[in-house]
């Protein structure tokens, strides 16, 4: 059993999530690999030293260069601001050391792409942070698809709806700026993510997305508010995406639908323990959509509890995360989610900005999956 140094640039609230999920990844999943909290970069040598003290880092530094270029630190996680993720990344090639970022990749379509070149250049160890995708109830949703339990599939709708900028008088903040931080760079991602996970790659979109608030107190908003998407995926598969930071009453409406030929799932993230599932089999007045609680039964949840129904929560949801990355480390290869996996979304993103502003059906661009992590 061996240790490695971990170091997560960023303190906040993704900071936090990741700092607790390698503390405890070990103790859940028995880990080859046993992370130790070496170091904590933040925007200033004292927050950075409060971060270190909460959480239980040996160390820490305002500087993030400094965490990089230390020696103990042999991974690396991003949790800091998009616009910084390019430069980070850099860095950690440089260094030739393993990198986790948080999504999205980047703050823009040239970033992601450059993201990935300077990984796979280097021959490093990557991964982004889709984490509402490994919930229990979600493996086993990509299981049934897979297996075909509900036939050939025929239809997907999916939102990521939250309302926490559905008061506009809610004053402008950093969320109010910058394209990475709109609706469409925040939460369209997660969504886009599932939708490739559970259907496969999308073909083209038209989108329409707009800033429902246009100030807020007297300052302008510059990014967008709430957007959706029509789609066709490269399977033939329709399909439909709605994303909002203004939904007024949804506090994490990540959903989606699928249909197929002899069933259908339907998912909700705010009942994140359960699944529900459709055959279209038996007698007629029998049939209905039927709630199915994860248990021991389901992938990744007896690590966390031996009781069915019991659940799993957002928390644990990151430490799966982790044991993913330790794992691609221990295995010298990249586990999907992969940067790749991360550029498939910003694709998907630019293709809807550009629908968006032209009006107009827009393909996605699409690479080579020869080599994908995708599974």
């Amino acid at each position: 059993m061996a240790e490695i140094g971990i170091g997560i640039i960023g303190g906040g609230y993704m900071g936090k999530a990741h700092a607790v999920a390698m503390s405890a990844v070990g103790a859940v999943f028995n880990t080859a690999l046993r992370p130790r909290l070496e170091m904590v970069a933040a925007s200033s040598d004292a927050s950075a030293a409060r971060y270190a003290q909460a959480f239980g880092f040996a160390r820490s530094t305002g500087d993030w260069k400094q965490l990089v270029e230390d020696p103990a630190v042999e991974a690396v996680v991003i949790a800091s601001p998009p616009e910084t993720h390019l430069e980070i990344t850099r860095a950690a090639a440089a260094a030739g050391k393993p990198v986790f970022c948080e999504k999205p990749l980047g703050a823009s379509i040239a970033d992601a792409q450059e993201m990935v070149g300077v990984v796979e250049a280097a021959g490093l160890v990557n991964m982004i942070g889709f984490n509402y995708i490994r919930t229990p109830a979600a493996r086993f949703a990509r299981q049934l698809i897979a297996d075909g339990v509900i036939g050939d599939l025929t239809w997907f709708r999916g939102e990521h709806t939250e309302d926490f900028y559905a008061d506009p008088q809610e004053p402008a903040t950093w969320r109010a700026h910058g394209a990475a931080n709109g609706c469409m760079g925040d939460l369209a991602p997660h969504m886009i993510n599932a939708a490739l996970a559970l259907i496969g790659p999308i073909g083209s979109v038209m989108a329409e997305i707009e800033t429902v608030h246009e100030s807020r107190g007297g300052v302008a908003v510059t990014n967008d508010d709430q957007g959706q998407i029509m789609c066709r995926f490269a399977n033939g598969v329709m399909g439909h995406m709605f994303f909002s930071r203004t939904a007024t009453g949804r506090k994490m409406g990540y959903l989606y639908e699928v249909t197929g030929t002899k069933g259908a799932i339907r998912f909700n993230q705010e009942d994140q323990n359960s699944i529900w599932l459709y055959k279209a089999e038996g007698p007629e007045a029998e049939r209905g959509f039927r709630q199915i609680l994860t248990g021991p039964a389901h992938p990744d949840y007896e690590p966390f509890c031996l009781g069915p129904g019991h659940g799993t929560g957002y928390q644990d949801q990151i430490i799966i995360e982790a044991r993913d990355f330790l794992a691609a480390i221990e295995a010298g290869k990249s586990l999907w989610p992969s940067f790749r996996d991360g550029l498939d979304v910003s694709q998907v993103v630019e293709a809807a900005r550009r629908s968006s502003a032209e009006r107009i059906w827009t393909q996605v661009e699409t690479r080579q999956r020869q080599g994908s992590t995708r599974s």
